[in-house]
């Protein structure tokens, strides 16, 4: 199957899991071109992307998407990220856009809040997951101010709770929550949120040359902060917010611009190590 030509892309996580994105989205201005696509890759058949097409001001603008960051049974976590941004540099992908459910490790966060990491702290064990190329990719800004500023003005004007505009996203591996010990060493390191979802994405982002952010929904006070989170709380934020999640994030797409003002590209550099991959 060919893979679709576009500039933007949207990884949706835990908080959108929940919605049939085909079926339930209800916005007039956003239709389903192709569903079920999946793409032949080095690292294993991708997981299913779903094409879609928003209506703009200009012309209509085609995003690629997939669930749940590609994760499925009998796939690692680290072959899925493979795969699909592999897809993604191959469909020419420039501007990415990711979404997850995360633990408050901060104690002022709320379940419900919106967070717009600008940093992350990486604790996970998988550092060599790339794609092949060679490059040596700067993590200054590794998660996008252009697409910040965009999540955020947006999601002042229609998400009806708290947004934070900053964050540090601690990445860890999962399946499993964290302990207390291990989120007290978090909070010590200065971490405000943690997720499984950031890292590798963001160094995969880098690697293909886009642009790349994300926006998170606190679902739970992280182990040993505040109180105990209850699994129908949980239930009822990732059922109950899915649609206002989403339609969010489409918005976002809908106004992103195809180009804008940001170091991104200028922070992926050629290897100074060519004699070593030669």
């Amino acid at each position: 199957m060919e893979i679709p030509r576009c500039d933007f892309a949207f990884i949706g996580g835990s908080s959108t899991l929940s919605l049939d994105i085909t079926k339930d989205l209800g916005l007039d201005w956003v239709k389903t071109e192709k569903a079920g696509m999946i793409f032949q890759t080095p690292f294993g058949d991708s997981p299913e992307f779903i094409l879609l097409s928003l209506e703009t001001e200009a012309e209509p603008r085609k995003i690629l998407t997939c669930r749940m960051h590609g994760w499925r049974r009998g796939v690692s976590r680290a072959d899925a990220s493979r795969q699909v941004f592999w897809v993604l540099q191959s469909a020419g992908v420039k501007k990415i856009i990711a979404e997850g459910g995360v633990g408050a490790i901060n104690h002022l966060l709320r379940p419900r809040d919106l967070v717009i990491p600008h940093d992350y702290i990486d604790v996970s064990m998988r550092k060599d997951v790339g794609l092949g190329e060679r490059y040596l990719m700067i993590m200054r800004e590794a998660l996008c101010p252009r697409i910040r500023k965009i999540i955020l003005d947006t999601a002042e004007k229609y998400w009806n709770k708290r947004v934070f505009d900053r964050g540090i996203y601690v990445n860890t591996d999962g399946r499993h929550f964290e302990s207390p010990a291990e989120v007290n060493m978090f909070k010590m390191a200065g971490g405000d949120l943690v997720g499984q979802s950031l890292c590798p994405e963001v160094y995969l982002a880098r690697e293909i040359g886009a642009c790349y952010a994300g926006l998170y929904m606190v679902v739970n006070y992280a182990e040993g902060i505040v109180s105990p989170w209850q699994h129908e709380e949980l239930t009822d934020i990732f059922n109950n917010e899915a649609l206002n999640m989403a339609s969010l994030i489409m918005e976002c797409l809908r106004i992103l611009p195809a180009e804008g003002i940001c170091t991104c590209q200028e922070l992926r550099k050629d290897t100074l190590l060519k004699k070593v991959y030669e």
